[in-house]
C-alpha cells in the first residue's frame, strides 16, 4: 500500500528517499539516506529479549540479567553494522549497450566500498522488473553488478529506481537505500524478417554486383595489347607458348540500396513498418552492398559498416521523438 502511494506521487517518494531523479555522477550513500528497520526475525529477538528481561525480574534471576543485556548489546552492535554497511558507498553506472525491442538491457552498476573494511551480502534489486543480484564489495575495490531488464518498447529505456539492501550480520536489522543513476539505454525495434525489397536492377541481398574491369579477382587471358602493363603479362604462359597473353581481373561495382519508408505500404502501422525497415537494415548489412535510410524527415546517405548500421537502427529507434 505505501508503495503503491508512493509511485502516484512522485514528489512525496523523492522527498522520502533525500534525492531527485536522475541522478548524475556517482552516487553516495550518505547517513540521512539509509533506512534500517527490524526484520521479522528482528522482532522475534526482540519479543525475546523482553521476556527474558520479565522473567528476570520477576525471579531475580542474575544471570537472566547478564544474558538479557548481553542479547541486547549485541543486538545494538548488529544495527550499527548492518547501517555501516551500506552508509557511504558509492555508487556509478557504466555503459549499457543498444538491444532490440524484446530482449533485456544489461545495465552495469559499480558499488565502490570507500571505506577500510569489506561490505558483504549487498543485495541491488531493480524495482520494476524485480530483477536482483547480491555481491560482496571488497575493501578498496568496487564490484560490479549487472541488472537485467526487460525492453519492451522501442526508445530510450532509463534504468529507473534501485533498491539496495544489507541485512549483514545477523539478519535481525534490514538497511535499505533508493537510488535512480542517470542512465539509459537504446531500444531498437524489434526486426521483421522479410525480403529486401526489389529494386531495378537489384539482388535480393540488397545490391546488384556486375563484372567491371579490375584488379579483384583472376578472370583469365587474353591476348596482350600494347597498352597492357608489364605487371600482368602471363610471363609463365609466354614461355610454354610463346604467344604473349595478359591476364585480365575483375572487379564488383556495388549499386546502392535506398531502404525507403515510403515502399511500406500505408495499411501498416507505424510500429509495424519501422520493424520491416529495422529487418531491412540487418539484411541489407549481411548482404555486404551500401545502403541508404529514408524516413520522413530524415535522410542517411548510403555506406556500410557496424558506425552506419548502428545510425540507421538509431534513426529508426528514435523515430517521431520516442
Amino acid at each position: 500500500m505505501i508503495g503503491q502511494l508512493l509511485e502516484r506521487n512522485p514528489r512525496l517518494a523523492n522527498w522520502l528517499y533525500g534525492f531527485t531523479p536522475p541522478e548524475r555522477g556517482p552516487v553516495v550513500l550518505v547517513h540521512r539516506r539509509v533506512y534500517i528497520v527490524p526484520t521479522r526475525l528482528g522482532w522475534l529477538f526482540g519479543l525475546t529479549l523482553t521476556i527474558l528481561l520479565v522473567g528476570s525480574i520477576n525471579y531475580s534471576l542474575s544471570l537472566g540479567f547478564a544474558l538479557t543485556f548481553l542479547l541486547g548489546g549485541m543486538g545494538l552492535a548488529a544495527m550499527v553494522h548492518t547501517a555501516r554497511n551500506l552508509a557511504r558507498m558509492a555508487i556509478s553506472v557504466g555503459r549499457a549497450e543498444a538491444v532490440f525491442a524484446g530482449e533485456t538491457v544489461q545495465f552495469r552498476l559499480y558499488l565502490d566500498a570507500r571505506a577500510g573494511f569489506d561490505r558483504p551480502a549487498i543485495l541491488a534489486r531493480h524495482v520494476g522488473s524485480r530483477s536482483q543480484l547480491v555481491v560482496d564489495v571488497p575493501s578498496g575495490t568496487a564490484a560490479e553488478i549487472v541488472l537485467a531488464v526487460p525492453a519492451e518498447r522501442r526508445g530510450w529505456l532509463a534504468l529507473g529506481r534501485v533498491m539496495l539492501e544489507t541485512r549483514f550480520p545477523l539478519g535481525i536489522f534490514r538497511a535499505w537505500s533508493y537510488i535512480e543513476p542517470d542512465a539509459r539505454a537504446l531500444v531498437y525495434p524489434r526486426p521483421e524478417r522479410s525480403a529486401l525489397p526489389p529494386p531495378a536492377a537489384e539482388s535480393a541481398s540488397g545490391a546488384l554486383r556486375s563484372p567491371v574491369p579490375g584488379n579483384d579477382d583472376y578472370a583469365g587471358l587474353r591476348t596482350y595489347q600494347l597498352s597492357d602493363s608489364p605487371r600482368h603479362v602471363a610471363w609463365k604462359a609466354v614461355a610454354r607458348t610463346d604467344d604473349m597473353l595478359t591476364k585480365q581481373f575483375t572487379g564488383e561495382a556495388a549499386v546502392e540500396l535506398w531502404l525507403d519508408w515510403r515502399m511500406l505500404s500505408p495499411q501498416l502501422g507505424v510500429e509495424q513498418r519501422l520493424s520491416r525497415l529495422a529487418g531491412w537494415v540487418l539484411a541489407a548489412e549481411r548482404g555486404g552492398g551500401q545502403y541508404g535510410l529514408r524516413l520522413p524527415g530524415t535522410e542517411i546517405a548510403p555506406a556500410r559498416g557496424e558506425l552506419h548500421r548502428a545510425s540507421c537502427l538509431q534513426a529508426l529507434a528514435l523515430y517521431g521523438g520516442t
